[in-house]
């Protein structure tokens, strides 16, 4: 019985099967003809211009397109089920704004693309390798390719071969735009996003700028992270890449402890504000820009901000603000090998305190001793002091958070058994003169009602102080600067908050942006010049000496130099290994603005015969 069952489904299926094939619409099969079944053979309809109806695609300079397309899709619900659609539907959101809607109507000519006299047109391959030149970028920041139905060579067409331009209507748009922007008084201005960036959308906008700024920026890598990310630098130049003769270096480090992220996001701020400035005519910017080298380093520690922000954003719970403070100031401060990076550097200033017995002791250009190199040396560490040994920097800041002061060096107490004792360096003054620069032109830190976040200990009220004095450590930064190059380096704490909110970053870059571009163009104090022999040639490696200053510089591979120094009189010397010594009295006033020119010319020292080595030649 179930044998017979079974059979009778069986026969009812193939019943069933039968007649939907026989009731299937026909084909025009000749074969069929011997069952009665004719039908009628139709041609394929010719494709033909049709009305763009997509709705991300409706802003085309045409309205008119055909099907298939250039991708092939053989109708309009087929081109708007892709992908190719869908990305373009998001693209807008996915890249913040950037590039659109270029990249879209880019899109959107090879899904509905351009349909005159029953013919389709091709976009223009030169529109759409210039798109790509300028938002390849935008892509690389989100950690996504180039889409492949961008692809300029395949799905795009030269000039010759007749094109057209798919960006036609917004380039129409946009000189109308530009007409009544150029009709209204208000005066131009650059536009900045204030929000926090991921360490490949921070390397994008820097590439970005340099793009953008192509005759004054330019950027370069000094290494990579424990974790193989890029220490990405921008520099401004009116020559960017070359040292110029008598034209000062100076450099922007933030980001050092990877969770005092504020540092880090004013020098995002800056590189954007000096590109478009300049662009725009700012003539102070642009007087900066033709007269300084500035470099940028806006994150020295990317593997530590990753985990920072990573755990920041985990505990943002604006009911547990205390496990938001806990780990802002604790999680991401070290390097991925848990190294305080300003704990790394050589304790030189030991090595100095050590010299201070001797009656002719320099506390300039201290070797770096060999013990140094037994110990872990962070590759972050290692590039950036790379860095300082190769250009003639002439002043730096590090920007730090926790606190709202400037400090600057020593930051090594002068007594082990004090760990809050005034250490000052011979340049006490100069530094001093260098801190109140950047704390008066800020918004608040130099005011007495400024806030003192007390995490250190009192730091007084007139927003610098000398590190020592506040908490002592060795292995830091500045002190290195100090006292293994020409360069004068300053710590600025920004603020109590080491990872304030994104709402905050507005104020931020107010309270700190004036103090940012006077303290640049502070590196022009004091006095620069050329130390040449007497055939006009530079001298590499000459010291300049000041008077009362038991610290020299030495001279760049041309032989120019930088001094920053104080109002007042100074006696100055040159001097070099194989020349006699020159010696200047020079007047700085007060209220100069621009370094005083101090030259140099060495005579070849006249070198005294040995009177043994004579004796001999006259007997032999």
């Amino acid at each position: 019985m179930a044998f017979m069952r079974r059979k009778m489904k069986t026969i009812v299926f193939l019943n069933a099967l039968v007649t939907v094939i026989w009731c299937a619409s026909p084909r025009c099969n000749p074969e069929y003809e011997f069952l009665g079944r004719f039908c009628k053979k139709t041609e394929p309809e010719k494709p033909k211009c049709v009305d763009i109806m997509m709705n991300y695609c409706d802003d085309m300079s045409y309205t008119h397109t055909m099907f298939p397309n250039i991708l092939g899709h053989r109708t309009r619900e087929e081109a708007e089920l892709g992908p190719e659609y869908l990305l373009l539907s998001v693209v807008h959101n996915l890249l913040n704004g950037e590039c659109t809607p270029d990249i879209r109507m880019l899109g959107c000519s090879v899904l509905v693309p351009r349909c005159e006299k029953e013919k389709v047109l091709k976009p223009c391959r030169s529109t759409c390798e210039a798109v790509r030149k300028s938002c390849r970028h935008a892509f690389e920041g989100i950690e996504m390719a180039w889409p492949y139905f961008l692809d300029c060579d395949r799905f795009f067409v030269s000039d010759q071969e007749g094109c057209y331009d798919p960006l036609e209507g917004l380039r129409v748009t946009q000189e109308e735009d530009q007409a009544s922007i150029d009709n209204t008084p208000e005066e131009p201005h650059t536009v900045i996003q204030f929000s926090y960036q991921s360490n490949t959308q921070m390397n994008s906008i820097l590439k970005k700028t340099a793009a953008q700024c192509p005759e004054i920026a330019t950027t370069y890598s000094i290494g990579r992270s424990v974790q193989g990310k890029d220490l990405l630098v921008i520099e401004f130049s009116n020559n960017p890449g070359v040292h110029e003769l008598l034209e000062p270096e100076m450099k922007y480090i933030g980001n050092m402890h990877g969770n005092e992220v504020l540092g880090r996001q004013l020098l995002i701020y800056l590189t954007q504000y000096l590109c478009s400035e300049y662009l725009l005519g700012n003539q102070r910017i642009q007087s900066l820009i033709n007269t300084t080298r500035i470099h940028i380093l806006p994150s020295m520690n990317p593997d530590g901000y990753e985990l920072a922000a990573a755990e920041v954003q985990g505990t943002n719970d604006p009911e547990n603000e205390e496990a938001q403070n806990y780990y802002s100031w604790t999680l991401g401060r070290g390097n991925a090998q848990n190294i305080d990076l300003n704990r790394n550097f050589p304790d030189l200033t030991a090595v100095a305190y050590g010299r201070r017995r001797h009656r002719h002791f320099r506390s300039d250009h201290i070797p770096i001793p060999d013990a140094y190199w037994f110990d872990k040396v962070a590759p972050e560490t290692y590039a950036v002091m790379k860095w300082i040994r190769s250009i003639p920097f002439v002043l730096s800041a590090n920007f730090h958070g926790g606190e709202l002061v400037v400090s600057y060096p020593y930051d090594l107490s002068k007594h082990p058994l004090e760990e809050k004792m005034f250490s000052p360096t011979p340049d006490e003054q100069v530094f001093k003169q260098i801190a109140r620069t950047y704390a008066d032109a800020h918004a608040t830190m130099s005011g007495n009602n400024s806030e003192r976040c007390g995490n250190f200990g009192s730091i007084g009220q007139d927003g610098i102080i000398n590190g020592a004095k506040w908490y002592s450590f060795a292995g830091g930064m500045q002190d290195f600067n100090y006292l293994h190059t020409n360069c004068l380096e300053v710590t600025v704490e920004l603020g109590c908050d080491k990872f304030p909110a994104e709402e905050e970053l507005y104020t931020g870059w107010q309270d700190n942006k004036e103090a940012l571009l006077t303290f640049m163009e502070s590196v022009h104090r004091g006095i620069k010049g050329i130390v040449k022999d007497a055939d006009g040639n530079g001298i590499k490696g000459a010291r300049i000496s000041v008077r009362g200053i038991r610290h020299d510089i030495t001279t760049a591979e041309n032989g120019d130099y930088w001094r920053m120094l104080t109002a007042g009189i100074h006696i100055l010397t040159a001097s070099a290994p194989g020349y006699t010594r020159a010696m200047k009295k020079i007047h700085l006033p007060a209220r100069m603005q621009k370094a005083g020119r101090v030259d140099f010319v060495l005579q070849k020292a006249v070198v005294e015969p040995d009177i043994e080595d004579w004796c001999l030649r006259q007997e032999g």
